[in-house]
């Protein structure tokens, strides 16, 4: 059985592509009813709202209408065996205005409020432009991680196209303006110089104003205000700069950190609830390095693959596995639109780190998002998928335009 509080998925490190018009939601989204009737599970249609661990069962909250009114009711499931894989959400820390003001890819709602507002603003600006030379839009990206420097690419590419559909008035490189901000010395802190310093140079080339060693202290529905007392015009904000565990966890009743993560033994399984588990960016497990698993994608993957084994086993009455999940870093692969990719290969496996950039390394990132669909979807239907998308791309907008 599985719980969401969607009715489809999408493939998260995509979510900028959605933000920035370039990938399709209602395209790329998989039903979870579907995926339950293909691979013989129940999909419940709901947010999880309380944990009785005693009693071994959740609730799942009510779902309301666009008119507030109840389409299901609140329910109570039982279980035999619990895995709480609800992600993350984003950590303002306490910056006055951030949560206010700014947009967080969380999910693809998020994405869309965003693209559907810098489309307003290009519209905005191209009716302005003919009086006022200096009519633009300014976009402000706060936080240059993986999800911070792949939009802003993104967006660098996508305005681009957008104005080719009749934005007659705009030049994308001095009327859309982006700029990038960064609290730590350098953007893609957590990855090797050589790709840090890649990317910064190839957010330079597209003309995306990146300030780094600064620290938002305000933010406002015009402006972002840093320590120095510099103040960043802003039309429309986007907060990338850190994540937390959602805040439901903390009422579950289960052990958790600082943070708000569920704490969890080398096999994934809660303290103290041995048939309760926890994966991905809300899981705290520490690894072999003594250090937390980051909240990276093939974090959770890998989490995933060993829950998997360890659940069938323990459906089939075998003795699960007694080694404990160990993260294998494989690398980071950072997007530049459609074109261009920078990234390191291997990670810490066997000490080594592979830098690799252009064809390459942007074919690998088009097949880590294959895989994805691949373990969701099985082969042939990832290709018909992939296939069918090419096709669409020929005779509809190369951006989403409404």
């Amino acid at each position: 059985m599985l719980v969401d509080c969607r009715l489809y998925h999408i493939w998260k490190p995509s979510l900028h592509e959605v933000a920035a018009g370039t990938l399709d939601i209602h395209q790329e989204g998989l039903s979870y009813q579907m995926l339950a009737h293909d691979n013989h599970f129940t999909f419940v249609y709901g947010a999880l709202k309380g944990l009785d661990a005693a009693a071994r069962c959740v609730t799942v909250g009510a779902v309301l209408g666009e008119t507030q009114e109840t389409l299901l009711p609140e329910r109570r499931i039982g279980y035999e065996s619990l895995v709480l894989a609800i992600g993350s959400t984003a950590n303002y820390f306490g910056v006055p205005g951030a949560q206010q003001y700014t947009i967080a890819l969380n999910a693809t709602e998020d994405a869309e409020r965003f693209r559907l507002r810098t489309l307003k603003l290009l519209t905005e600006a191209e009716l302005r432009k003919e009086h006022h030379a200096d009519a633009g839009v300014d976009i402000v990206i706060i936080g240059g991680g993986a999800t911070g420097v792949e939009l802003a690419a993104e967006l660098r590419e996508a305005s681009g196209v957008y104005l080719t559909y009749g934005f007659q008035q705009l030049q994308a490189m001095q009327d859309v303006r982006i700029t990038l901000l960064e609290g730590a010395p350098r953007i893609l802190a957590p990855l090797p110089d050589k790709v840090s310093d890649a990317a910064l140079k190839l957010l330079h080339e597209r003309a995306i104003t990146v300030v780094t060693d600064t620290r938002v202290t305000a933010i406002d529905h015009r402006q972002v205000t840093v320590a120095d007392g510099t103040v960043y015009k802003a039309d429309i904000c986007v907060w990338a700069a850190g994540i937390k565990a959602p805040e439901v966890l903390a009422g579950l009743g289960l052990p958790t950190t600082r943070s708000g993560q569920i704490e969890v033994d080398g096999k994934l399984a809660v303290q103290g609830h041995p048939n309760i588990y926890a994966l991905g960016d809300c899981a705290a497990c520490v690894g072999a390095d003594g250090k937390l698993v980051p909240p990276r994608a093939q974090a959770a993957h890998q989490m995933a693959d060993y829950l998997r084994a360890a659940l069938l086993a323990r459906a089939a009455g075998r003795a699960p596995s007694t080694k404990p999940y160990v993260y294998r870093d494989y690398g980071s692969l950072v997007s530049f639109g459609h074109s261009t990719t920078v990234g390191s290969l291997m990670g810490s496996l066997k000490g080594l780190s592979w830098f690799v950039d252009g064809f390459i390394a942007r074919t690998m990132y088009v097949s880590l998002h294959l895989m994805h669909h691949q373990a969701v979807l099985g082969t042939v239907r990832t290709g018909v998928l992939a296939l069918a998308r090419f096709l669409i791309k020929r005779s509809t907008p190369l951006v989403k335009l409404h």
